[in-house]
């Protein structure tokens, strides 16, 4: 078997999917809160473009249990992308572990992104109207 035949999913682009027990509840949060509005449509889905990479809302009777990061952005500048957010209406969470804890909803996460060069992450996390925990993060280099 050649590296391209071991490959194949490598070569392919990745869309996340988030569960929506109301589809236009999403659609109004997504738009009115994170100012993002579907590329593509159909009865049950919405699709969104986000930095040439989709994600997509689709209808589910089921739900997201919200424990863990589904999908995440990553940002150049955390403070402008909160303050504006928090403007729009969304709450972000507080977290105060051991080890590891919020300011103003703002965690400063060392050892993050090391890939990147970077020594750390600030990150911020969020559920959307159905549920799903969201992150936003920017590197610390």
């Amino acid at each position: 078997m050649s590296s391209d035949d071991r490959n194949l999913l490598a070569r392919g682009r990745v869309a996340t999917r988030l569960p929506a027990q109301n589809l236009e509840r999403a659609r109004r949060f997504y738009s009115e809160q994170l100012g993002l509005e579907p590329v593509d449509e159909r009865p049950g889905g919405l699709l969104y473009r986000c930095g040439g990479v989709d994600f997509a809302l689709f209808l589910s009777t089921g739900a997201s249990p919200g424990t863990f990061t589904q999908m995440g952005w990553e940002v150049d500048d955390i403070e402008t992308v909160v303050s504006e957010l928090r403007r729009r209406g969304v709450v972000f969470e507080e977290v105060d572990l051991p080890g590891f804890r919020t300011r103003g909803g703002i965690a400063d996460i060392d050892g993050n992104y090391p890939s990147k060069g970077a020594r750390g992450e600030r990150a911020v996390w969020f559920r959307d109207s159905e549920g799903n925990l969201l992150g936003i993060g920017e590197p610390v280099v």
